[in-house]
């Protein structure tokens, strides 16, 4: 980088901040100031500042990896991609004009000095936009597995039951998913009764129908026995309409009642015992 931009950056980095500070608060999305509160906002700001300045300062290695934690930073906090590149030409813009001002930059060498200010926020840009993308892929990636080990557990409530509580739309890799679950967990826990709960399924349709119809017949085939509950009123009545045939494996509509059903096939049932007189 040109020597007099450099210099200047780093004897007037705390007035730069605060300009930086101001010009981006007035022109940032509501949403991206209601990510955070103003301290960490002007917490982050200034780590973003003393990003820029390390690029000046440190080596390749060591600007990557400080890159490399803003980024998962920012991601975490929800800034927009867009929000953290106009920031560093934000950031250029106000060097350019304030060395202007104090005639550091003049006729003779403002073609010269722009081409450096070029040279070094371009590939500075494209660093922030590779490691941003990488790092928001892969926090995607890890929601996407975490949300997918939850999206449809197999719970041991006793010896033998286990219950599948299902909760939003079920599409066909969410149905995949399910019938995977379903298979390792029942052999897992040795299940003899498996209760599928569809308290939190808003819509059964065909689709939906069928592809608990397959996970029921997956889990006769290695010897359970599989119950549908929560069966809501408007619920039955879809699956009457739809003419879907579920005269294969036994129906609740509550989960306790479910669960009661499940004890009786396995020869137990809940009793009421008496208190102490």
């Amino acid at each position: 980088m040109n020597k007099a931009i450099s210099n200047y950056i780093e004897t007037n980095q705390q007035r730069i901040l605060s300009e930086w500070i101001d010009i981006t608060r007035s022109t940032a999305e509501d949403r991206v100031l209601r990510l955070v509160s103003d301290q960490v906002f002007v917490g982050t700001s200034k780590e973003f500042i003393d990003l820029i300045i390390s690029n000046i300062k440190d080596s390749n290695e060591e600007f990557e990896s400080k890159l490399s934690d803003f980024a998962e930073k920012v991601v975490r906090l929800g800034w927009p991609l867009n929000f953290v590149t106009k920031g560093l030409h934000t950031f250029a813009q106000i060097v350019f004009e304030e060395m202007k001002k104090e005639g550091i930059v003049n006729q003779e060498n403002q073609m010269e000095l722009v081409y450096e200010f070029d040279n070094w926020v371009t590939p500075m840009n494209n660093e922030i936009v590779s490691v941003y993308s990488r790092t928001w892929e892969r926090t995607v990636s890890l929601q996407k597995i975490a949300l997918q080990e939850l999206s449809a557990p197999l719970i041991p409530v006793f010896d033998g039951i286990t219950v599948m509580p299902l909760v939003g739309t079920i599409d066909t890799e969410r149905a995949k998913q399910i019938m995977e679950n379903l298979l390792n967990g029942a052999a897992k826990h040795r299940s003899e009764v498996v209760l599928i709960d569809i308290t939190g399924v808003p819509v059964v349709d065909t689709m939906v129908a069928h592809h608990i119809i397959q996970a029921a017949d997956a889990v006769r085939l290695i010897g359970a026995k599989c119950m549908l509950v929560g069966i809501r009123p408007e619920i039955a009545q879809t699956i009457v309409n739809l003419g879907i045939n579920l005269n294969q494996f036994t129906t609740k509509n509550t989960l306790k009642k479910g669960i009661e059903a499940a004890l009786e096939i396995t020869n137990r049932k809940i009793v009421e015992m008496e208190g102490e007189k």
